[in-house]
């Protein structure tokens, strides 16, 4: 198999900048600010006080070539909590407008959040439009955020609908990274009574559930269409070598490769770091020996890296980018 991998991540943010200007003075922002740099230490080895590419498709275009990135799925960051329901940081809108210049490159990952806040009828008609009308490929569910956790029976119109509609569902899960969300709203054990109560929902859930990684391993393994995004935390994984092969070692025992989702949820310059970890990952021999993990074969990263989003959202799996020779 050839090495040159088509490529595809879920989970990259733009925010509108002009809003982001207006918002400042709220007591929220400073809060939020403060929060996400411990998350941010971990992942990116950097703050929010670092210097950033701009959160906008102009420039996640130019990193995409550069680290021979074939796809991106692109979404709203809304954390209207922040400013007590006043605006969003960005818009499904706003999103389609950055996208449209990129056709096959970049595609829409709608989130249409806080659904239980402002009215599950309103959630699940906005998913329908916006997958029916243009195209969404994803949804994310973000409930730290919300009125209510993952398995709040009130969101049970919406998961049905999304089963209706066959579109996968990128769920948030493990910590609530950031203030004032609460991390109660996001646990990965909530996911078992998604998944039972409607088993035909694809459910991607994000960030390998840390710090309940083991626990969503199992759930993967117990549930036919629940897969484990490694977005954000991959970013962790390769600053911290070994604490990404226990993680994937770990997976690669209870499912096959094919439950392992690639996404991203960092700085957009992160992005030649984070695939070439994959596409470099080898788990150690005496790893192997002393855990029994299986070695990380080719089919095994071209899977992770784009073929399984691939799958799920319907897009074809060809390359869009040059290599750099």
């Amino acid at each position: 198999m050839s090495k040159d991998h088509f490529v595809a991540m879920t989970e990259f943010h733009f925010m509108n900048l002009q809003t982001m200007s207006e918002i400042t003075y709220y007591p929220g922002m400073k809060q939020f600010h403060d929060s996400v740099n411990g998350v941010l230490k971990a992942w990116a080895g950097r703050d929010l006080d670092s210097e950033w590419p701009q959160p906008l498709a102009s420039e996640l275009i130019k990193h995409m070539d550069r680290a021979n990135v074939d796809v991106a799925f692109c979404l709203r960051e809304p954390m209207m909590d922040i400013t007590g329901g006043v605006v969003s940081f960005s818009t499904n809108g706003f999103m389609l407008q950055q996208i449209e210049p990129y056709p096959e490159r970049m595609y829409l990952e709608a989130n249409v959040g806080p659904m239980i806040r402002r009215g599950i009828e309103h959630a699940v008609w906005e998913l329908e439009y916006l997958v029916k009308e243009k195209g969404a490929k994803l949804c994310k569910v973000y409930q730290p955020e919300d009125a209510g956790p993952i398995n709040d029976r009130r969101l049970w119109p919406f998961y049905e609908k999304a089963q209706e509609l066959k579109v996968p569902l990128t769920v948030h899960t493990g910590m609530s990274y950031v203030n004032p969300q609460p991390n109660s709203h996001c646990h990965v054990g909530q996911l078992d009574d998604v998944m039972i109560a409607f088993p035909d929902l694809r459910v991607i859930a994000y960030h390998a559930g840390w710090p309940d990684t083991e626990l969503l391993i199992g759930l993967c393994g117990k549930h036919q269409h629940l897969y484990m995004s490694i977005s954000g935390i991959i970013g962790w994984y390769q600053r911290a070598p070994y604490r990404g092969y226990h993680a994937i070692g770990t997976a690669l025992q209870w499912m096959n490769s094919d439950k392992i989702v690639m996404g991203f949820d960092l700085p957009f310059d992160d992005l030649p770091r984070i695939t070439d970890y994959i596409r470099n990952l080898e788990i150690p021999e005496d790893l192997r020996k002393k855990w029994g993990y299986p070695q990380v074969t080719e089919q095994d990263k071209a899977n992770i890296l784009g073929l399984n989003l691939a799958r799920l959202t319907g897009i074809e799996p060809r390359k869009r980018t040059k290599p750099a020779r």
